[in-house]
Formats: C-alpha cells, sequence, structure tokens
C-alpha cells in the first residue's frame, strides 16, 4: 500500500484517478482548492490548498500526481524532492518547464502526454440537447482521443509499480475519428438522429473568442486541430501496454456521459 498526493484531485483526469488508487487499497490525499465541494469518496483525505504553495505538502506522502499548470516548477520540485514516484500530466507540445524541474531536482518522473480528452466532445452538448446538431470545423482531421479514466489508469500503474521512471507516455484511445464519425457514434449509442454542420476555420475561431479564450488560446488550439501531432491521430497501444486492458472507445465513454446530451 503506498500513500499517494492526487494534484486536480477533482478534475477529468484526477478524480478517476483517486477512485483508481482508492479501489486498489491505496491511501490517497486529494489536493483540492475547495474541500467542500469536492464531493471525493470515502476513505480519500481531502487536503486545501493548490501547487502555489507546495511547502509540506509532499511530507507525508511517498508518491504524487501532478499537473503541470499551477505553481512555480522550481519551488514544487524542491518541496517533492523525498518522492519515490512522481506522475506528470503533461499539457504542452514543447518540453515542459515542471518535467525539467523534477529532472534537476533529481526526480525520475513519469510523463504522461494524452492526445485529446474525450470529455471535449461535451462543448457540443448544449447543441445537440437543444437542435441535435453539432457545429464543427476541420472535419476530414481524425482524432485518437482518449477517454480520462484510461490516462487515470495509466497514472495509477506509474504511482504504484516500478518500471515507469523516466518514461514518458504518450495516450491514445482505440480509433482515431473525424468530427463526423464522432456525431455518428453519438447518434448510435444516443439512438436519435444528430446532424452535423461544418463549420468554416473562420468561424471556429471566431467562436473560440465568443468562448472568452484569448489570441494565444485560440493560436494554439488553430494549431491542434489543423495540425495535430502525429501521435493526436493516430492510434498507439500505450494504454493495453501498462495496464494490460485495452483503451476504452469512444462508444464507452458516450454511455457513461448520455446524460449530459437528453433533450
Amino acid at each position: 500500500m503506498t500513500r499517494i498526493l492526487v494534484t486536480g484531485a477533482t478534475g477529468n483526469v484526477g478524480r478517476p484517478l483517486v477512485n483508481r488508487l482508492l479501489a486498489d487499497g491505496h491511501e490517497v490525499v486529494a489536493l483540492t482548492r475547495d474541500p467542500a465541494r469536492a464531493a471525493l469518496p470515502e476513505g480519500v483525505e481531502v487536503l486545501q490548498g493548490d501547487l502555489s504553495n507546495p511547502s509540506g505538502l509532499f511530507d507525508d506522502v511517498t508518491a504524487a500526481h501532478l499537473i503541470t499548470f499551477a505553481g512555480d516548477p522550481a519551488a514544487i520540485a524542491e518541496a517533492a524532492r523525498g518522492l519515490t514516484r512522481v506522475t506528470l500530466l503533461l499539457g504542452s507540445l514543447t518540453v515542459d518547464p515542471m518535467q525539467q524541474a523534477l529532472r534537476a531536482a533529481g526526480l525520475r518522473p513519469t510523463g504522461l502526454a494524452p492526445v485529446e480528452f474525450m470529455s471535449n466532445v461535451l462543448e457540443w452538448a448544449d447543441s445537440i440537447r437543444t437542435e441535435g446538431v453539432v457545429r464543427d470545423g476541420f472535419a476530414t482531421m481524425p482524432s485518437s482521443m482518449i477517454h480520462e479514466s484510461d490516462i487515470a489508469a495509466v497514472a495509477a500503474r506509474a504511482l504504484t509499480e516500478d518500471g515507469h521512471q523516466d518514461k514518458e507516455y504518450w495516450l491514445t484511445g482505440p480509433e482515431a475519428l473525424t468530427a463526423p464519425e464522432k456525431v455518428a457514434v453519438l447518434s448510435k449509442v444516443l439512438d436519435r438522429e444528430i446532424r452535423f454542420e461544418e463549420l468554416t476555420t473562420d468561424q471556429m475561431v471566431e467562436t473560440w473568442r465568443s468562448w472568452g479564450f484569448g489570441e494565444e488560446d485560440v493560436a494554439f488550439m488553430l494549431q491542434v486541430r489543423t495540425d495535430p501531432p502525429i501521435q493526436g491521430r493516430t492510434v498507439l497501444p500505450t494504454v493495453e501496454q501498462v495496464t494490460g486492458r485495452p483503451a476504452r472507445t469512444f462508444a464507452d465513454w458516450v454511455h457513461e456521459h448520455a446524460g449530459a446530451f437528453a433533450p
């Protein structure tokens, strides 16, 4: 049994990771800014805070799951020096400063590099519920999107087993689907007709801006949607190699989240 700190514990990856570790009999410390709203399962030690103040966070744990978009990498790495295992959810296509800082501190992090999350499809939920339509761009670009629980499953293995230190795992689902193909899966699983209407690139950019994204974020999303890394549109066997079970399909994900699309 290992005592493990999970940062971002209420997020798309953190929550299933907490559940997986707890089910496997490990002690879990879940870091969250708002414990009252965390709704984490019984048996989890909920710790209020975030990575902007890492002092003392790692004193009573042996392993930790970290995210890259909070806190000062050097300060976090210094505070985490005593850990035996670290997983790091990577969010950049370039070398990650947190990854560099952890290595400089003598740690051997396992990098988790997932492609598009299946939960991104929740962006379509409102128009599916109200109109039975999906409006999106880049209709010919496939995505090997991954179920968030599979990212958590790989993280759980890396946090509790030897042999994963210093590895960087690109994580994909078992199929690469275009937007119209995703809509076809949604239609079949939800048992209702859902139409796909393709938007132009300019319309997509305006949509992202209307959602409040800044120009830097818009440029990043445009790059990812028009020229994704090869891993983002290629099916890789990493999930099954690490966990021993096949990656979950998009149909699996839709079954689990069908209520989000119900009229």
